[in-house]
């Protein structure tokens, strides 16, 4: 096995002077070295062929003993040393102080075909951020990091990915949803990769303690490495770095409302500095269309991570992050305009999505309250999102009559679409077909493009469900069958169209299905 391994992070950065792997506060230092933990029986489950090659690696090269070892940490490679990264963040609105890393190890960074990839290992065991934990993983939570991070990939979405998906052959205790019932599960490694995993706690640990030295090193590191189209570190430099990062979260989470993706924990220490989707916890996709939705049971009761909120809570996310690098710039005035920016953008980027879902090519001055209009008729019953754009690419702007029957698929409760909502949404497909006629292509060329932009397959709670279930029981064919199928989301796959579906009635209150707790 040979990778091209060039460090940088923890070669640049400083480094904890501490080595014992206690829990304690890491101060005056980006991270902790640490050495991943033995495992007793670790089995690979799955590879991604394409990470493989991302890293300069072969299909041979993942059926070795060494690659198994290396990416459960049961072998560190020489001249190499994995850390542990300090980031501090806000947690559902309030300041939680340090976090870190308390169960992913990076093991060292990679270059390949002009690319870098830091790798990590996710539930590796215990670090100086491990707090209470034990710094493990559960195969349940690993196999929707692992599913989910390469589908989103494959979506178009701005992500991290993953490289494997491997047993420990530990047991975990865990209590899933917070109850007083823990049970042991199967420990489970992820190996994930990203450019850097820095992420907007990253900064603000530092801004907290008043320590401007090591903030200023940080950011001229990112500049210097993640950034270097920008310029050399200075302050105008400073701030379209942070107009960059701005724009590059609003694109994310455009990303996420187009194909329905909830993330559902959007603490400012799972906001990735390079606009990544990062750290898969309580996530979901949208079965019924609803603004007011969360995957997330901790998040139930005030919903600040609902699917209609993301925007919001980007945007006050990145207020933290403006407030951790203000002492560089000692201005507030730009960062306040480009905060503002980012309202501005939102109104117009989220407007432009929604008119490429509905195959709009050209603008026209009533396209907002068609928009409004169709979200407001989606909430009146469940309807089921996926299925709705997907099949609203069949409707004919000649046939306005027959539009109702296009999307029918798409009700969870059919019976329910009669009176007034069945009256609503007639009027509805009149006006879209009176809009589509004012675009110059044919229903086949609107398809097409639709197709592109609505997936058919994502995700579902469910279906990862149905894999972790099967994986509990030693079967791991569904991983594989799921991995596959959502590497082509966009295509109609006939071979899989048992999973062009909605959630099944048995899925609608089953944990692991609707409900989701941070528990991993």
């Amino acid at each position: 096995m040979n990778l091209n391994i060039k460090d940088i992070f923890n070669k640049e950065l400083p480094a904890d002077l501490i080595k014992d792997n206690s829990r304690r506060q890491v101060i005056e230092a980006c991270f902790s070295f640490v050495t991943p933990k033995h495992t007793a029986k670790p089995e690979l489950l799955h590879v991604s062929s394409e990470m493989l090659e991302n890293l300069g690696l072969s299909e041979s090269d993942a059926e070795s003993k060494d690659f198994l070892n290396v990416f459960t940490g049961n072998k560190v490679l020489e001249e190499t040393n994995p850390y542990a990264m300090c980031y501090g963040g806000h947690q559902f609105g309030n300041w939680a102080g340090q976090l870190g890393d308390g169960r992913a190890i990076n093991l060292f960074e990679v270059e390949h075909n002009k690319s870098n990839w830091q790798v990590q290992l996710k539930g590796a065991g215990e670090t100086p951020y491990s707090r209470h934990a034990d710094g493990l993983a559960v195969l349940r939570s690993s196999v929707r990091e692992y599913l989910c991070s390469e589908a989103m990939f494959h979506l178009g979405v701005p992500t991290t990915r993953a490289l494997s998906l491997a047993l420990s052959g530990d047991n975990v205790l865990r209590d899933v949803m917070y109850d007083g019932n823990s049970a042991y599960e199967k420990g489970a490694i992820v190996c994930r990769t990203a450019e850097t995993f820095l992420r907007f706690g990253s900064y603000q640990i530092f801004a907290s303690r008043q320590d401007e030295i090591n903030l200023k090193k940080l950011v001229d590191y990112t500049i210097k490495n993640h950034f270097t189209h920008i310029g050399e570190p200075s302050k105008e430099v400073y701030i379209t770095f942070f107009k960059e990062v701005s724009e590059r979260t609003l694109d994310m989470i455009i990303h996420w409302q187009r194909v329905g993706f909830v993330h559902g924990v959007m603490n400012t220490d799972n906001m990735s500095i390079l606009g990544l989707t990062i750290d898969y916890g309580p996530y979901g996709w949208l079965e019924g269309y609803e603004y007011g939705w969360t995957p997330n049971t901790t998040d139930r009761q005030n919903k600040r991570y609902r699917y209609g909120n993301q925007p919001n809570i980007g945007l006050w996310n990145l207020i933290q992050l403006a407030n951790a690098i203000y002492p560089l710039i000692d201005a507030a005035e730009p960062l306040e305009a480009i905060l503002n920016q980012y309202k501005t953008d939102f109104e117009v980027k989220l407007l432009n999505m929604m008119c490429s879902k509905l195959g709009f090519l050209n603008k026209d001055e009533n396209d907002q309250k068609l928009i409004l209009e169709l979200e407001d008729i989606l909430h009146l019953t469940e309807t089921d999102m996926t299925i709705f754009f997907r099949n609203l690419s069949n409707f004919e702007k000649e046939k306005p009559s027959e539009g109702l029957h296009v999307i029918s698929d798409a009700f969870y409760k059919p019976d329910e679409v009669t009176g007034n909502i069945e009256k609503r949404w007639k009027s509805w497909f009149e006006e879209y077909a009176k809009r589509l006629r004012q675009e110059s292509f044919s229903n086949d060329e609107r398809k097409d493009k639709m197709n592109t932009i609505n997936p058919k397959y994502v995700l579902r709670n469910y279906m990862a469900q149905l894999a972790i279930d099967d994986a509990d029981n030693g079967d791991y064919k569904l991983i594989d069958e799921l991995f596959n199928m959502l590497r082509k989301p966009y295509d109609e796959q006939p071979e899989y169209r048992k999973w062009f579906a909605k959630r099944p009635e048995w899925a609608r209150h089953k944990v692991g299905c609707s409900m989701l707790s941070c528990s991993s």
